[in-house]
């Protein structure tokens, strides 16, 4: 199977067994025009003198309208309403299966991952963004245009700051890395990203922990309001935020362990990724193989 995954800051592909074994893979950063030019070239090259592959699983950033197959990443400006599906359907010849990037997240770290014999789990990606996915009794709820999950813009605060995506109070705006990187230097803090945030958190400077605590308080808000909406047992924490380690985790543990009320809320299960960046490429491929299996048993099918 041909799993792509399509972000602001990286093109990754890989062709991927049923078993979820990575055959091979393939990255390279997403450049700011010509993004199916690199795509193509991916592909190219993860498949060159491969068994070919089946069909593909597409993960990519959003908004999107599965209806329509078409993609609008909030990074890739040169992307709006651009028609994926077809785009990558014309390119391989193959049946061709799309969802959002952290629904593929979601789905590859509870086939392979952290999330692995959870009944329901809620996948969080906190890097440039926060993007988010569900399984549910063990099937990924991708929603009716393939929007579903988006917890990054669930609402925290109703009488909070505006949020990049025109709303107010969103759990983006607290927690993403660049929001953390904006509050920490607003309150005094010098530094270029937040990777040194981090680890100026954690050789315990006040300001940098005073960020990560802010992030961790709106993103356990939204942890406990998922859990209590769709009764999760899994939450599974990715993206390069998640790489802060003890300083995110801490207090992220604290603040849901404070907000959450109810028991079967409270028995939610914080937890890093365990597949890491081949936790979306994994999604991809089930995604494309569960398909692949639902074509086989229609009656007449070949």
């Amino acid at each position: 199977m041909l799993a792509v995954d399509i972000g602001g800051t990286k093109l990754a592909a890989a062709l991927v067994g049923r078993d979820g074994a990575v055959l091979r893979d393939a990255t390279v950063p997403t450049p700011p025009t010509g993004v199916m030019d690199a795509l193509t070239a991916l592909i190219a090259t993860v498949t060159e003198d491969a068994p070919p592959p089946v069909a593909v699983g597409i993960g990519s950033a959003g908004p999107m309208d599965a209806l329509a197959g078409t993609v609008s990443p909030v990074n890739m400006p040169s992307w709006r309403g651009f028609p994926l599906r077809e785009r990558v359907g014309e390119l391989t010849g193959l049946p061709t299966v799309l969802a959002g990037d952290a629904q593929c997240f979601a789905l590859g770290e509870h086939w392979l991952g952290a999330g692995d014999g959870s009944g329901s789990l809620l996948g969080v990606v906190v890097s440039t963004g926060i993007g988010g996915g569900l399984v549910i009794d063990g099937r990924p709820l991708l929603g009716p245009l393939g929007n579903a999950g988006h917890v990054g813009h669930m609402i925290v605060d109703p009488y909070g700051e505006t949020c990049e995506c025109g709303g107010r109070g969103c759990v983006e705006r607290y927690a993403s890395g660049p929001n953390l990187v904006r509050w920490a230097v607003a309150n005094g803090w010098h530094g270029p990203d937040a990777r040194a945030l981090a680890a100026d958190a954690g050789r315990g400077d006040p300001t940098a922990l005073a960020a990560f605590e802010r992030g961790a308080r709106a993103l356990a808000a939204m942890i406990a309001s998922v859990a209590a909406a769709a009764e999760v047992d899994t939450v599974v924490i990715g993206g390069g935020v998640a790489g802060a380690g003890r300083v995110l985790f801490e207090p992220l543990e604290r603040a849901v362990d404070e907000v959450a009320g109810l028991a079967f809320v409270r028995a939610v299960r914080v937890v890093p990724t365990t597949l890491g960046v081949r936790a979306a490429l994994a999604g991809a491929a089930k995604l494309a193989w569960n398909q692949a299996a639902s074509r086989a048993a229609r009656p007449g099918a070949r």
